[in-house]
């Protein structure tokens, strides 16, 4: 354990998919401070790395894309032998693509909804396997699926289909007692924009869509972690929900 670690969830294991940057590196760091051990996946190894050092506590980082069944299979293996069971599952991988209706493509349509539905679905289905009695799974949805944005038709589809996942999942589980939820995030400031546009076009599109939300702002990677720590464990009398971390944005 590190040095300052807390103990709220020591002993408990959980993997986490998307877990190098963002949401998933906030949530993987927040459990391991508080005594979990954490395995994140991610697609590019030096994140992975620098992720790892980040999160601490004998974190494990395994390179692994989450839209290739080989690759879930073999996470799989890696998680058997690393913890042999686990007590929460965090499937976060997800990609974003802001592009209008009209010029969709085919391949692009393909990327989003097998990334962010198919991979999810045949990852919980590989995995349900490790999960011990009485664990959970928490997928992260989007406010996209709740209310229309423009440029994020397809995206939001993908996300629609991973909130009805979250009840049929959490329906056949149950005699499991495994727990599915959701966690629905608005913007988050996961410095996404900055690194993909100029810094005076990022300012400008964050400004434009915080005025979009309620609470007038972005929200921050911890707060969406908070809520994603909390379904994992504490809500033990919720599933099929669907929690959101939007300012507002899907409510008021």
């Amino acid at each position: 354990m590190g040095n300052n670690a807390g103990s709220k969830y020591a002993g408990k294991k959980v993997v986490i998919t998307g877990g190098s940057s963002g949401i998933g590196l906030a949530t993987a760091k927040l459990l391991a401070d508080e005594g979990a051990r954490v395995l994140i996946t991610g697609r590019t190894q030096a994140k992975l790395d620098s992720a790892r050092e980040k999160i601490g506590n004998d974190a494990v980082a395994v390179l692994s894309d989450a839209a290739m069944l080989t690759d879930i299979d073999e996470l799989a293996e890696r998680i058997k032998a690393e913890f042999g069971t686990i007590d929460a599952l965090f499937v976060n991988a997800g990609i974003t693509r802001f592009i209008p209706f009209e010029s969709m493509t085919e391949e692009v349509y393909d990327e989003l909804l097998t990334i962010n539905t198919k991979g999810p679905y045949f990852t919980v289905q590989r995995l349900t396997p490790l999960l011990n009695t009485g664990s959970s799974v928490v997928f992260t949805t989007s406010i996209a699926n709740a209310v229309g944005i423009p440029m994020l038709n397809a995206y939001a589809a993908s996300k629609g289909a991973l909130r009805s996942m979250t009840r049929s999942l959490a329906r056949e589980l149950l005699p499991r007692k495994i727990r599915v939820n959701a966690v629905s995030p608005g913007p988050i400031d996961t410095g996404i924009m900055d690194k993909s546009m100029p810094k005076e076009a990022a300012e400008q599109t964050k400004a434009e869509m915080s005025q979009q939300i309620p609470m007038l702002r972005f929200g921050d990677p911890l707060e969406v972690a908070k809520a994603a720590a909390f379904l994992a464990f504490d809500a033990t009398y919720t599933t099929g929900a669907e929690f959101p971390v939007d300012g507002g944005g899907s409510q008021i």
